[in-house]
This record gives C-alpha cells, structure tokens and sequence, in this order.
C-alpha cells in the first residue's frame, strides 16, 4: 500500500487513492491522457502494488510498453455453478493434498470475496406452454444435480469468504449488472474502483457499469480467489467511437451483432475496448450491458463505457441504495472516471461505427459474428419457399425459440418489445407452431415483475413463452429435451432443423444435438420466428398468418414503437420490483456459519463430485515433451464446445455408457457441464462433439465428421474416447495442431483438463483465445504458436508423427517443435513459446496452478513452523 497518495475523498468520511497525483508525479499531466483502463489500474497498483514495483508499474501505463508484468488485485471472483463449484471441487481437493502432507487444511479458503450463483443447471425440459414448467423444471434440476448441491451447501459453510446465490434466481451476470457490483466499494475506510473476474466469459457485461471485469477459466479464478495477483501486461486499449443513434425499431440486438461483426473484423482480439463518442451518451445502461455482455464474440477482453449520468440513473432504477449512488458519482468525479473527464483520453489505435447505420439483424448460421440482415435471408439462400405439408414439419423448422440469456434480458427495452409484438400477435390471432419448443427464462426475477406491472406476461405466455426458468437455459445447450414425435421426424426425414434464441452463442452442436444450425436475434424476432416455425421464411415480407378479418399479417404489423416500448418502459420498470428481488436474496447468500469437518466426505458413487486427481499419478509428474504423438489436427476456429461440450449427454456417448454402467437412469444423464466435479465422467466429454472435424480422421477421400480420432502407429479409426483410452494405457504422451483462433467461446476449463488428463502435452496452433491459453497453462499444457506462413498445410502435417519440443522456456520465447515423420525425415520449425509472463511460466513448470499453490503453501507452512 502506497500510503503517500492516501486522501480524504471530499464530501465523505471515506479516503481514497490518488492515481492522479501518482502519475503526474512520475510525468505531468500524463493522467489526463489514460483511458478509462489505464486509470482504472493505475488506482488498483497505487493501493495494491509493492511500493518497490510502482514507478516501474505505472510507467508502463504512461509510455503504453509492454515490456514488464504488472500485478492486478480484482475485488472480487464471481463464478456460476459450473465452472465455480469445479474450482471449489478443486480447492477441496487441494485441501486433501495438503492434509496428506501434513498441513492445515481448514486454512485453505478464498482470500478474495467469492460469489457463486447457481445459475447453470436447468434444463428447459418443460416449455413455456406449460403452466406449471417453472416449478416442473426447478423440481428436475433439484433431482439431478442433488450430489452437486450437496457440495455447494457444504462450500458455503466450510469455506470461509463464499457467498452462495441458491438455483432459481438468475443468471449470474444479470445479478451482479442489477446488484452486486457496487461499482465503487467502501472498505476499510477507503473507497476504490470495483474490479473482478468471472469462470465466465460473459462476465465484461458488468463493463457496461464502468467495471473492470473479465472472464477468466476455472482456475485462473482459483488463482486470483487464494489471493494471488493476476499478473499481466497493458492491453491493447482500443477507443470505439459511436455515433448517431439506432434508427426506430432497430434494437440493441440489432446493434450489438453489427458491432460483434464489425470488431471482429478490425481484429479486437483480446484487446479492452472502450466506447465513448455521442452515440456511447444516448445508449440506455440496458443497451449498454447488451454490448459489454458479447464482449467474446467480438473476441476483445473487456468492453468498457465509463461513468456517467446514465450510469447512476440505472443505479437508481435498480434500487442501490441513495448513499452508495452518491458516493459512485462522487468518487467517479474526483477519480477522473467520470465520463467528462474521459475526453482527453488518447487511444494508441481508435475506431468509429455509426449506429444508424444499423439495420435488423440476426447472426448465423454457427458463429455470433456471422451478421445477417433479416433482408437479405432470401438472398443468402437461407429464406425462400418451402411447401406447406399438412401433419409435417417443414426443411428449416424451428424446433427451439427461445428468448434466454442474460444478452438481453437484462435489457428492459428488449423485453418489453418482446411483450408488445407478442400481445399485438394475440390480437390478429397468430399463433405458435406446434412443434416449436418455445421459453422465456430470463435472468432476473425482476423481470417477471415489471412484465407483470405492464399487463405483458399474459400475453407472453398465450403464445407460449411463459417463464420457464430464471437461470442460463438454452443459450448455455440447455435446451432439455423435444418431443420424441417431433425428434423422431427429424431423424427419419434427415430434416434441416434450426434454433432461434435471443442468446449470445450459436455455434455448431451447442443448443440442441437436433438442430443442426442456430441463430441469434432479439427477443421480438424469437417470437415471430415461433410464428413462422421455419427459417425458409423471408421474416420482413412474407405472411405470418390472417387475422379475423381475413387481412394477412406480416412482421410490420406487429411490431411495437420506440415510443411506445419506452412509455411501457418509463411507466413499469421500478426500483422497488428489484428491491423486492434481491434484498431477501442476498441475506439469504451470506453463510450460515456452521461447524462443519475442513474435509469433504467425498461420495464414491457419485458421478458429479469426485475428488480430483492433479496431485497423483501422472499429473505430478515431469511432462517430457518427446515422441509426442498426434490426438487430433484441427482447423481454424476450435471452440471450447468442440473440445468439451456442454450440452445434454446422449446415451450412445462415451460419458452416456459410463452413466449407463454407473446406475443412472438415461433420462437423468443431464448434461456434460453439471458432471464437470467428475473427472471420470468429464474426461469423457473431451471432444466429445458430434459436429467435430478431426483431419487426421479421413474416409473415402474425406474429412469423417464426429467425435472420432485415429490411433496411431496403428492407423485404425475408433471413437475419440477409446482413443484416449489406449494412448493412456500406453502411456503415450500427446500432442493436438491447430488452426487460428483455438479454443474461443465459453471459459470452461475442462476443456484445458480434458486434454491435460488425456495426455497432451503440447498444443501447437497459429493462435489462442485469451482465457483458453490461461487455462492450458493453468493445467501444465504448453501452448506454442506457429511463426506467421507456416502451419499444419504447409509443413504437411498427416497426423503419422511424432513430436518433441526442445529449448529452454521464457516468456514468448523461440523454441523448436521437432516433427519426426513416419519416413525417416525430421523437421525443426521455430514456434513461439505462448507462457507470456514469467508467472506463467512459473505455473507450468510446477506442473499448474494447483500444483504451484500446494508447493508453495506447504513451504511456507515449512518456514514457518522452523
């Protein structure tokens, strides 16, 4: 703590830290140029840094080099169910370890507030048609996941600084939006800047409220939760100029995937972007929080707006208390992070995009990137004229509408849209299609009160889109399961099936095995594509049916006004319907303080929670980097779904047998995210996607879809998993090559696990998504990185290999993958070494971040005791 710049915030009884004075001390004026990052962090090392490492820390903000890491202190770690209850499976773990060696292990806790929201393990097996589906699918979930709740219950109690947000209340990024960011905390005596990190991609979406929060795997947020500084280096900072304003009917759905097109394309990966500009001024906080929450989509890091009047009016609306909104402004104000103050901030590269230049838009098929103007589906050869066959589905059908996610609805605007098409669908007497699978779930229990307030719910649910849920549903592959009329048509007439979700995710196999493509659009357009029940239908111009009179109804018909959606806004979202949400909420998380063993009692038939293995067998062991052989050769864009899905598990899978032999009935198998504190069934989910493309996996000339690899030096093809099974029993080291962008999408760190407990060693790929490359280091795999102009086509990468890396590892070093080919030949090609910092490469050579910690907590308990 650096006391010197210690002062009295004025008009409080508070202290703050002046960044300012800091920086202008080391060069004058120089603050004045910071974006809204910069200074952000800036504050975090003039309280947090070693006062040693200051000068040199905050000069690395004020000359933008990158030469030098630098500590960042988040504030907080929030997780959802998933991926925290697998870090606290984790720490549980390591508190076994621990014992074993003779330490406490009642002293491993979080040192940094943790949050975890049980947001992730619903399932809409009920659709919104169903009166009673919200009831029906929380008594499911209660029943499949009652090993998981068991140890979530026991984590609250026996770790100290764990908060648990019980299932039922919402998603975790709409509750930290509408709650749980402080923006500003008062601690101690002092206030300073909110700050996290989230075991969800999706967790910038808080960005909106000008807080420093990003997604980070697994277990990066064990690392920051045991009190260890996130080690980094200055981010690319990219300024955004908005300007003009959404033309009428264009929504924020509409803008944020224009804009996730547009960025993607000017290539924002893994920097923080920064929106500001006049068009930033006129965005609702609910528009905002839209754009920040597809922050990875567009492939950026975070997505900040800063502070402004905008800012404490969604405070206010959202019920904060009167004095934590005053000290927001305040402190902002003196700051230097309010929004007026932000004008001289210089960006070493700026972009402009003009929101009026927005049209409606959908994204997909596949990609979140892949924009589509509802216009132009006739012409891209995805709407057009299909026949209407009386007691059949037709090509395109839409099985899945869903309006899901904390994307939108955590924006009252999209919703209350949503409500208005739906109650002007009602009055010209449209209906649903059958055999849409139609939902609501949003991701605050607010919601359902001002839909209430406004007289809309009913009308919601008339066509199907009652609540479901108030959880991450279909956007997460939580889809539940069809019909098995409606599954059974679609398999014996090979039917082009699709999903409509007002969601943030649409890749390949992700929200429903049976549909074989997605896409996004905003909440009003889910409702119509309901409507229309196929994607083979020009949305802008066709006919969604007659209405009484006869008179044929299209799209423009139905659709509401900005200027009434605002009125119903203006007159039905209060402050007091989230002040009756959360206030019982967050009593309720704050634990209850029982006695309870340091020790969990793990359940040895337990197929959800199993004491993990990373400090045993070959995990503790050197990893040798020699005669590695080939898993899998991949193309360009491997998500994290390919390498570890998430969605429901199918009875022939490899996971489906194993549940099967375990005693599990095939109607409780759930879906391969709850089974993630089981290593013995989440090994088995590792590339367990039926829409992989392995190319080492060649029939008849082709690249074999599914889930599939070739054993070598045998060259037989067999399932991916009893693949994996043999190299285990074999010993065999491993090694997967890869195309640009591996392992983007969803923060999961099985997908890091899955590998690492297979074997891998190594990945060698033309280039990495942020959070996945942490996670790799994190379980002790190398990421290496092709040198521009060469990868697996160039070098003639069959998959008949085998590999050593040799060289000593630095940060971003040149180290040389050695390629032994079947003939004879070898091949040394430079790679990169991706350990970007050097506590990077101090996790992996201990073999991960568990194995690091273990070392050093059982030395410093060593030191101490002496």
């Amino acid at each position: 703590m650096n006391t010197a710049y210690r002062k009295p915030l004025p008009g409080t009884a508070l202290d703050y830290f002046d960044a300012r004075a800091a920086v202008d001390a080391i060069k004058p004026g120089a603050y004045a140029g910071l974006p809204y990052t910069s200074r952000v962090h800036a504050e975090n090392l003039v309280r947090r840094c070693d006062p040693a490492l200051l000068t040199d820390a905050l000069t690395q903000l004020i000359e933008r080099r990158r030469d030098l890491d630098f500590p960042w202190f988040p504030a907080r770690v929030v997780c959802h169910d998933i991926l925290g209850q697998t870090a606290l499976v984790d720490l549980a773990g390591l508190r076994d370890a621990i014992a074993e060696k003779g330490g406490d292990p009642a002293k491993i806790n979080p040192v940094v507030p943790t949050q975890l929201i049980v947001d992730h393990s619903l399932a809409v097996e009920y659709g919104g048609y169903d009166k009673n589906a919200f009831a029906k699918n929380r008594a499911v979930e209660d029943r499949r996941n009652e090993d998981r709740f068991h140890f979530i219950d026991w984590t609250k109690k026996a770790f100290k600084n764990v908060d648990v947000i019980p299932p039922g209340n919402g998603i975790m990024h709409q509750i930290n939006l509408e709650r749980m960011s402080p923006v500003v905390h008062a601690e101690n005596g002092v206030a300073y800047p909110d700050t996290l990190v989230g075991t969800d991609s999706h967790t910038p979406h808080v960005d909106a409220l000008g807080v420093i929060a990003i997604g980070v795997g697994g277990l990066e947020a064990e690392n920051v939760m045991l009190g260890r500084a996130s080690w980094m280096r200055l981010p690319d900072i990219v300024g955004v100029e908005l300007t003009g304003r959404p033309q009428p009917g264009i929504t924020a759905t509409d803008v944020v995937l224009a804009l996730t097109e547009f960025l993607r394309k000017e290539k924002v990966v893994g920097a923080y972007v920064e929106f500001y500009g006049e068009g930033a001024s006129a965005l609702t906080l609910g528009d905002r929080a839209t754009i920040s929450n597809m922050t990875p989509e567009f492939g950026a890091t975070a997505a900040m707006f800063s502070i402004d009047a905008q800012t404490i009016d969604y405070l206010r609306l959202t019920g904060r208390d009167d004095a934590q909104v005053k000290l927001v402004e305040t402190y902002a104000r003196t700051a230097g992070l309010w929004s007026d103050d932000l004008r001289t901030a210089e960006y070493e590269r700026t972009l402009a995009f003009d929101l009026s230049s927005v049209v409606r838009n959908m994204a997909g098929p596949s990609n979140p990137h892949k924009r589509l103007p509802t216009s132009a589906l006739a012409e891209r050869g995805i709407a057009g004229p299909w026949e209407d066959v009386p007691g059949q589905m037709p090509d395109g059908a839409v099985i899945i509408a869903a309006i899901t996610s904390c994307t939108n609805t955590s924006n009252p605007r999209n919703v209350i849209a949503a409500g208005l098409l739906a109650r002007n669908a009602n009055a010209r007497g449209l209906v649903r299609k059958p055999w849409v699978k139609s939902s609501l779930a949003p991701g605050s229990k607010a919601v359902q009160l001002y839909l209430e307030e406004a007289g809309l719910l009913p009308e919601l649910e008339k066509l199907g889109f009652g609540i479901v849920a108030f959880a991450c549903t279909t956007c997460n592959g939580m889809s539940g399961a069809l019909d098995p009329a409606i599954q059974q048509e679609i398999i014996d007439r090979d039917l082009y099936a699709t999903a409509v979700l007002s969601g943030n995710r649409n890749f390949d196999g992700r929200i429903h095995p049976y549909a074989k493509q997605a896409f996004l659009a905003s909440p009003p357009l889910v409702i119509a594509y309901a409507i229309a029940g196929t994607v083979r239908f020009d949305i802008e111009k066709d006919v969604l049916g007659v209405d009484a009179s006869g008179n044929p109804v299209t799209l423009k018909d139905i659709w509401p006004s900005d200027a009434e959606i605002d009125a119903i806004v203006a007159s039905s979202v209060k402050p007091e319907h989230f002040r009756k949400v959360y206030e019982p909420m967050f009593r309720f998380a704050a634990s209850h303080g029982e006695k309870i063993s340091p020790l969990y009692d793990w359940r040895p038939q337990s197929t959800y929670i199993r004491r993990p293995p990373y400090w045993e067998g070959a995990l503790a062991g050197e990893r040798t980097l020699k005669g590695m052989r080939p898993l899998a050769v991949l193309g360009d864009n491997i998500t994290t779904d390919h390498l570890s899905p998430s969605n429901a598990i199918l009875p022939d899978s490899a996971a489906g047998e194993y549940l099967a032999r375990m005693g599990l009935p095939e109607e409780d198998f759930n879906s391969y995210a709850t089974h993630r504190g089981d290593h013995l069934t989440a090994q088995r989910a590792t590339f367990a996607n039926p829409k992989l493309l392995n190319e080492m996996v060649v029939v008849d000339g082709k690249v074999k879809q599914g889930s599939l690899a070739r054993l070598e030096p045998d060259g037989t093809i067999l399932r991916m998993w009893e693949t994996i099974e043999t190299y285990m029993d074999r010993k065999q080291p491993l090694i997967i090559i890869a195309g640009a962008d591996y392992g983007q999408g969803s923060s999961r760190d099985w997908a890091a696990k899955g590998v690492r407990l297979a074997g891998v060693e190594a990945i060698v790929a033309e280039g990495f998504e942020r959070i996945h490359r942490t996670n790799l280091i994190g379980m002790g795999v190398l990421p290496l990185e092709f040198k521009p102009g060469t990868d697996r086509k160039t070098l003639a990468i069959d998959g008949t290999e085998t590999f050593d890396v040799i060289g000593t590892r630095q940060p971003r070093t040149d180290l040389t993958l050695v390629i032994h080919r079947r003939n004879g030949e070898t091949v040394q090609v430079p790679v990169t070494c991706r350990l970007d910092t050097a506590e990077e490469v101090s996790i992996y050579e201990a073999g991960g971040v568990l194995q690091r910690f273990a070392q050093d907590f059982l030395e410093s308990s060593a030191s101490q005791a002496a």
